[in-house]
C-alpha cells in the first residue's frame, strides 16, 4: 500500500496510468493534470464540477487522445482545494 502528502488536484503522475479515478471534491474544472493520468484504453473519472454552490458529477472517459463527459445528475461537495481547483 502506498500513500501520498500533495496536492490531490494534482493526482500522483508517478503512478499513472489509472483505470479509474474518484475525485470527492467539487472542481471549477476537470484538472488537466487528473485527465492525462487516466488510461488511454477507456480510463474514467467521476468528479463533481461546477461552482461553490452546485456541481455536476460528471464521468470522463478518455479512449486514446479523445475525452467524453456524461453528466450523472447535480450535486453539492465541499472544493476541491489546491493548484487546479479553488
Amino acid at each position: 500500500m502506498s500513500f501520498m502528502v500533495g496536492d490531490g488536484s494534482r493526482g500522483w503522475p508517478d503512478h499513472a496510468p489509472y483505470d479509474r479515478i474518484l475525485v470527492t471534491a467539487g472542481a471549477p474544472t476537470v484538472p488537466d493534470p487528473l485527465k492525462r493520468q487516466l488510461s488511454a484504453r477507456g480510463g474514467r473519472m467521476v468528479i463533481p464540477v461546477g461552482d461553490n454552490d452546485l456541481q455536476e458529477l460528471l464521468v470522463v472517459t478518455r479512449n486514446g487522445d479523445t475525452w467524453s463527459n456524461e453528466t450523472l445528475m447535480e450535486c453539492r461537495f465541499v472544493l476541491l482545494v489546491g493548484d487546479e481547483g479553488w
